[in-house]
């Protein structure tokens, strides 16, 4: 701001010597202007916002002082190299966050109380900095020339006069934090700003910048919540954020980059108008529950057996869908948990069929405007905490919630077992196929319970091997006996060593011919697989039978059977191997190394969330470069930081109205494990073209799923409340169309439902554009050192004009 505006005079010199500063001072202002019209074209260079703040102090004094006494070139040297050096040492670590990177009043709640004064009047210099800074050189040069002719000559030296400077700045400062304490300080910001100036300073690599969407702010204590600022956003170093370049101009850009951005500013444009005419309603046979891997009509057609249902396997087409699939009539907001375990809305999941067909055995019924979960299944018509806590009683080393954190229910149903395992503190991953019981995951899912479509078929499951604590079937239909029992040993690749294979289905307990040749097939195989027979019970009060397997902990009995039936696998051949990979009939070696991952089983839980794994070695390199452990135990800590300091607080989201979220990037699984105390169960998606670091969620307590993001996911519409992105875009429009990635985003996600993306200013920007256009909520947006954060939410818009998928149509 102008040094003469706040300076001050103790007196008035004669006449004559007033007269000759005057003639001083116009020659002066004369030499401004030939030197204003020289570099018109020259702004403020605005800072890193890594700086400090009394960096910005000096800074700003400086260049204050540059104009009114002509020293541009000394100066402006000098701050580019301070400014170069303080963005060098903003990106020496790989997982530390930078200050500033976002007011404490940048949030948006569900429920947002009134503002605190407080907070606002300590966030305010920060903003009075930002405004004043975004101001050209001509208006400052303007000021002091109109100052000093309406002050005249000062009595102080030249030295003083930068005295006076630097404490009327002050004074400067704190006046406008006192103007700036109302909710509105963003408004008279932006009035000040003119549109081409704004644009000028969004270009600015230095500076971070955000788009608030806020007009009510959070109660806050002002110095804790700076501190939690910084956690928004990380410094561009971390989180394989290899775009980000280190500035070799200064603060100055060049013609060249200027050029370039306002290309893709114009690019950017017509995609969004483009974008806003070509949004169009998904026209299939599958309506409101369409998933495209799984609603492949055309190529279900062309299969030539369905034996062993390839027909309710994945079939991605070529060319993804890009429209969006429509709502069933009169859907609105899900029911929360854990009400929602009890009942949802009818017209959210409009399936009366499995009410019809399975009603008396408790899997759901219709009452009203509601579907209602009783909690039975087939097995447990009397409720599954009771059939949970029977097999408990029968195998008492099943330690639910301990030792047994991680299960796999196979033909869930509705997902009850699972459902009711969450009092247990177990998560459950139920699976079931898209088939004749409709819409039985697509219950599960809106009632709050991990699910997802899938089928023992011919392939192997997207899971890595041993990762499962235990393995559930509960008449899930499923001929484990048959071709050698190809598909239970597909579950004893599942199964961790020492895990638990729980079966509860009629042969163990009828005595129908059918039954009892089932049984005597199933004690063949388990004994030749070396499973050890635990337990075989009556459950009096349901009326069936359970037997729980255990899978041995030692090659000793692979190498003492009479016939190797089934065979060991190759050595060559990857337990962890799992996309699109055959099954076949044969058995893995046990890890027998203490370092092989399966030799110990994992620490009890929650104490394993928080440890590295026993297994990973500090000579192995880590996804980030660091000694694998430090690199796991850095990750954790950042997500820590970054979920108590930002999300859950800075990002203005009601986190009771989450039940769900999926990490679509995930890495170490650190999000998840740092949102391990809410009330919500996180789905990790490993890329299949990413390091494989699925088996470490698992060994940590966490669950997750290997997918290729240039496909569908294997979920219903409308499955999750949260969905987080970490770069994802940005590798995605690499590879595959990214505009298919955005229409399967809004598939999955819940209207209401909010994303978090985290990559580079331009797929930010981008993202920002397209999600206007699909009539989204952009709750904030926030960008520094060319990478940023966008937080949108999906509204109930649907577009009226339709497009019809042909291989989608039967």
């Amino acid at each position: 701001m102008a040094l003469g505006k706040y300076s001050r005079v103790d007196g008035r010199k004669s006449s004559s010597g007033y007269c000759s500063t005057v003639t001083i001072v116009v020659f002066v202002a004369l030499c401004l202007v030939g030197v204003w019209m020289m570099t018109s074209s020259t702004v403020v260079p605005v800072q890193p916002s890594d700086v400090s703040q009394e960096n910005k102090n000096e800074l700003k004094t400086d260049v204050t002082e540059t104009n009114a006494e002509n020293q541009n070139d000394a100066t402006n040297n000098e701050d580019n190299s301070n400014a170069n050096e303080d963005n060098g040492e903003g990106k020496q670590k790989q997982f530390e966050d930078n200050p500033g990177d976002l007011p404490d009043d940048a949030t948006k709640g569900d429920n947002n109380v009134g503002s605190n004064n407080q907070a606002e009047k300590n966030e305010a210099p920060e903003e009075t900095d930002k405004s004043t800074e975004q101001k050209p050189v001509e208006e400052k040069k303007d000021e002091v020339e109109e100052k000093k002719e309406e002050d005249g000559s000062k009595d102080e030296s030249e030295n003083g006069e930068k005295k006076k400077a630097e404490e009327n700045n002050q004074d400067s400062e704190s006046d406008d934090t006192k103007e700036n304490t109302s909710d509105d300080s963003d408004k008279k910001s932006e009035e000040n700003n003119s549109d081409e100036n704004e644009k000028k300073s969004d270009d600015n690599n230095g500076e971070g910048q955000i788009e608030e969407k806020v007009d009510n702010k959070k109660d806050d204590k002002s110095d804790e919540n700076k501190e939690k600022s910084s956690e928004v956003f990380p410094s561009g170093s971390q989180l394989e954020l290899t775009n980000e370049s280190t500035i070799q101009n200064g603060s100055f850009s060049t013609q060249a980059t200027e050029s370039k951005k306002e290309k893709e500013a114009q690019k950017s444009s017509q995609s969004e108008s483009q974008s806003k005419s070509t949004w169009k309603l998904c026209n299939t046979t599958a309506g409101y529950d369409y998933i495209p891997c799984l609603d492949n009509l055309e190529a279900i057609k062309k299969l030539h057996t369905t034996k062993h249902y390839e027909h309710r396997e994945r079939h991605c087409p070529d060319n993804p869908p890009t429209c969006l699939v429509p709502l069933p009539e009169g859907y609105q907001r899900s029911i929360e948990w854990p009400t929602s375990r009890e009942k949802i809305w009818y017209h959210n999941v409009p399936h009366t069929k499995l009410a019809e067909v399975k009603g008396h055995q408790n899997w759901v019924k219709v009452s009203g405007e509601y579907l209602t979960f009783p909690g039975g299944g087939t097995q447990f018509k009397h409720g599954a905490l009771h059939y949970i806590d029977f097999i408990q009683q029968s195998v008492p080393e099943v330690a639910w919630g301990k030792r047994s954190r991680l299960v796999l229910d196979v033909g869930c149903g509705v997902a009850s077992f699972g459902g009711f395992l969450f009092d247990k503190d177990v998560l459950t991953m139920s699976l079931a196929p898209k088939d004749e019981h409709e819409a039985q995951v697509q219950f599960a899912l809106e009632r709050g319970i991990p699910a997802i479509s899938a089928v023992m078929g011919t392939k192997r499951l997207p899971y890595p091997g041993r990762v499962f604590d235990v393995v559930h079937c509960a008449r899930c239909r499923v001929p484990w006996h048959i071709e050698g029992g190809k598909l239970l040993l597909e579950l004893n690749r599942l199964l961790r060593p020492g895990g638990f294979f729980v079966w509860s289905a009629t042969p163990i307990y009828q005595k129908l011919a059918e039954d009892v040749e089932i049984w005597e097939d199933m004690k063949k195989l388990t004994q030749a697989m070396c499973w050890e027979v635990v337990s075989i019970t009556k459950d009096r009060v349901n009326g069936v039978g359970i037997a729980v397997y255990r899978k041995p902990l030692t090659n000793e009995c692979y190498d003492q059977r009479p016939k190797s039936d089934p065979p060991l696998c190759e050595e060559s051949d990857d337990p962890n191997a799992a996309w699109n990979v055959p099954l076949q009939a044969c058995m893995h070696k046990l890890p027998v190394a203490s370092t092989e991952r399966g030799s110990q089983w994992p620490e009890l839980w929650p104490a394993r969330a928080a440890k590295a794994p026993y297994w990973l070695s500090s000579s192995e390199v880590g996804v980030y470069g660091k000694p694998a452990p430090e690199d796991f135990a850095t990750d954790y800590e950042h997500w820590k930081r970054v979920v108590k300091n930002s999300y859950l607080s800075g990002l203005g989201i009601n986190w009771s109205t989450v039940r769900n979220a999926m990490d679509m990037r995930a890495v170490y699984g650190g999000l998840a494990a740092a949102m391990k105390e809410l009330n919500v169960w996180v789905m990790n998606i490993v890329s299949i073209d990413a390091p494989d670091t699925l088996p470490i969620i698992y060994e940590r307590g966490l669950f997750g799923i290997y997918h290729d993001w240039c496909e569908s996911f294997s979920t219903y519409p409308r499955s999750y409340d949260l969905l987080h992105a970490d770069h994802l875009f940005s590798k995605i429009k690499t590879k595959c169309n990214i505009m298919a990635l955005v229409a399967e985003v809004d598939r999955i996600l819940r209207p209401e439902g909010k994303i978090i993306i985290r990559d580079t200013v331009e797929i930010i920007n981008e993202m920002e554009s397209v999600f206007r256009s699909m009539h989204w909520d952009i709750r904030m947006t926030y960008s520094k050192d060319k990478e940023g954060l966008l937080c949108a939410q999906k509204s109930m818009w649907r577009p009226t004009e339709v497009e019809t998928v042909t291989y989608a149509i039967g």
